[in-house]
């Protein structure tokens, strides 16, 4: 494609230099280009893109697209190109390079601070049943069914890498697009190159607000997806969340979902237990019959969320309930650990105060003689939702057990301790871990990932919860910038095996 026919989709400012050159490649790391390449200069959080322009110029770049050239030196066999946004531009300039890969599928976008992962894979499922090949963008991964799998870097890829994998998705046979629309891409206009059929709005809890200046920034971004991608597509909104009900009121054309009867999709006779979701879904559309193994009231608004979902693609509810049936575990979403102790032993990548207060307020009422939490929080990342997150750990836990999760650069002690100060403030008391037997309240501190999540395995016996929560699907540990294996599922697995092989006779081990 020559640099001519690719401005002639991004509306330049200025140009400086010829047009008429091949572009072979469009990048945005300077590490990543070759000759004939087209260079996009993004402003970030840390460092300035134009600052690696003439690196981009040594390496072969033939164009560069800023929003600014002060104080660049010009190169005379490279072409300037001045746009006023350089992230939206490459977006649209991915788009046009690639063909426009979503042209002709639906695609469809969910937003919000939780439950997005749990609904992409339940629309799958959904499509894999009604006869579609949808290619899934989330926080799991990136992937065709089995035919192509790439390993998730973002929720929501970078434009470039977005709709040059998505090109080769449809060049595999996807006819469908699913995808996990983070606030961060909103804001970073990744997904400009898109126009969405049907946006979904989950909810809004306090997140990211180490990137967003305040939880109304946070929304606003959230809110890109439905007043400026979705076109003349459809909108459904979840009016049981108080962000949802506000957007819903800026939209009135909106479709709803929800817990109350004047939602467009709302359940109707239905239980929600240990075994998991049984009942009925009723709205505009007729009625879809419900029979999943998730559990908790979260996942009936996420199962709500996917099957409003399939009724805006005409998929029949008959095969809404088949595919609602034969979804997968999601990974790293109360994702259940098998162990002989009768222990209900789960993980889930909960990490905000309100996601994990929605976890454990589903588990408090299962049936169970002991709730166990094992929790951290993250390093680099908004310190605010820590205090939060204590707070719902020791509210419907019987013992919490705090310890570290990715500290990242952070010393993980520090971390721990604004986690210790919000589990006081809310009231409960700090114990010795080699105190604690089954009738202990309160939370412990160890900060050892491993010694904690065996330490828990130790205490739970028959008839138990014991929740990892925080990490979920992830496979690591990060310490500082090193990224170390270790993933919660193999951990807990190993920890119940253990001490379902070391039992004494009467069913009791050990802490």
């Amino acid at each position: 494609m020559q640099l001519r026919e690719l401005i002639g989709a991004i509306n330049p400012v200025a140009v400086e230099g010829s047009t008429a050159v091949d572009i072979c490649a469009l990048v945005c790391d300077s590490r990543q280009v070759s000759a004939g390449a087209a260079f996009f200069a993004l402003p970030g959080t840390k460092v300035d893109g134009r600052s690696y322009i003439p690196q981009a110029i040594a390496a072969g770049a033939v164009a560069i697209i800023a929003d600014s050239f002060a104080g660049v030196e010009r190169a005379a066999d490279c072409c300037f190109v001045q746009v006023a946004n350089v992230r939206r531009v490459m977006a649209q300039a991915a788009a046009h390079y690639y063909g426009y890969p979503s042209k002709g599928i639906p695609v469809i976008g969910v937003t919000g601070t939780n439950g997005k992962t749990t609904i992409t894979y339940l629309v799958e499922a959904i499509l894999n049943n009604a006869g579609y090949a949808p290619a899934v963008f989330g926080t799991v991964d990136y992937r065709l069914a089995d035919t192509l799998r790439f390993e998730a870097t973002h929720t929501t890829p970078e434009s470039l890498e977005l709709m040059r994998m998505l090109a080769e998705f449809r060049h595999h046979g996807a006819n469908a697009l699913v995808m996990e629309v983070s606030s961060h891409a909103l804001e970073q206009h990744r997904a400009d190159g898109l126009t969405f059929d049907v946006a979904v709005f989950t909810n809004l809890t306090q997140d990211h607000l180490d990137y967003h200046a305040g939880l109304e920034r946070y929304f606003a971004s959230k809110t890109r997806l439905f007043t400026e991608l979705l076109g003349d597509g459809v909108a459904l909104i979840n009016t049981d969340d108080p962000y949802g009900r506000r957007l819903f009121a800026d939209m009135p054309a909106a479709l709803t979902f929800g817990r109350e009867s004047t939602c467009n999709l709302y359940p109707r006779q239905v239980t929600i237990g240990r075994d998991g979701i049984h009942g009925v879904f009723t709205g505009s559309h007729g009625d879809v019959q419900i029979d999943s193994p998730m559990i908790g009231e979260f996942n009936l608004s996420n199962l709500l969320a996917a099957v409003a979902v399939a009724q805006q693609l005409d998929i029949s509810n008959e095969q809404i309930a088949i595919g609602v049936g034969a979804a997968p575990q999601v990974p790293g979403r109360l994702e259940r650990v098998d162990n002989a102790g009768g222990v209900l032993a789960l993980v889930d990548y909960a990490h905000t105060g309100d996601a994990l207060e929605q976890v454990l307020k589903t588990l408090s009422e299962l049936e169970h003689c002991h709730l166990y939490t094992v929790v951290g929080c993250g390093g680099d990342r908004d310190p605010g939702k820590r205090p939060l997150m204590a707070t719902a750990a020791v509210k419907y836990s019987d013992l919490a057990i705090f310890t570290s999760d990715n500290p990242r650069t952070e010393d993980p002690l520090a971390i721990l301790e604004q986690i210790r100060a919000g589990a006081l403030a809310a009231g409960s008391c700090e114990l010795d871990p080699a105190l604690v037997d089954s009738d202990s309240k309160g939370f412990v501190v160890i900060p050892d990932r491993r010694s904690a999540i065996n330490y828990a395995a130790n205490l739970a016996g028959d008839k138990d919860l014991l929740l990892v929560a925080g990490k979920g699907h992830e496979d690591y540990q990060v310490l500082g910038t090193t990224k170390i294996h270790f993933d919660d599922r193999e951990e807990l697995q190993q920890a119940l095996a253990h001490v379902d092989a070391a039992r004494t006779p009467g069913g009791q081990s050990h802490v």
